[in-house]
């Protein structure tokens, strides 16, 4: 396993991290899951695409209330705000993140893979 060192807490786009959450984490080691598989095979994968959804939040509205939606209006999610948000590959759960804001775009932390299946 490698570990990998924050050198700062400061986010280029204006995000500054919260004190004491920069530090030392732990990225998986892939031997266990690519197993025997010959080396170039993983390249095999390399133009496969692939439908990636970030979910913020649901909520269920009534026909009548969609017709209504303008620009400006507001939809409450069933999430807070700063909740995690679920990603989702190919509508399989994956991982959930964090929303941050990157050189005026809107990127996701990856903060927990999900190992297991959800239901």
């Amino acid at each position: 396993m490698t570990d990998v060192q924050s050198p700062a807490t400061d986010v280029p786009g204006g995000f500054d991290a919260p004190s004491g959450t920069a530090g030392n984490f732990t990225l998986p080691s892939l031997s266990k899951v690519l197993g025997n598989v010959p080396a170039g095979a993983i390249e095999l994968l390399r133009d496969v695409d692939l439908n990636v959804k970030i979910e913020l939040g649901r909520t269920r509205m009534l026909i009548e209330d969609v017709l209504k939606l303008s620009e400006g209006s507001v939809v409450e999610l069933d999430k807070l705000a700063g909740d995690p948000v679920d990603v989702f590959v190919n509508d399989q759960l994956v991982a959930r993140g964090e929303v941050l804001v990157l050189n005026d775009n809107f990127c996701v932390r990856i903060n927990e893979i999900i190992t297991t299946i959800e239901e």
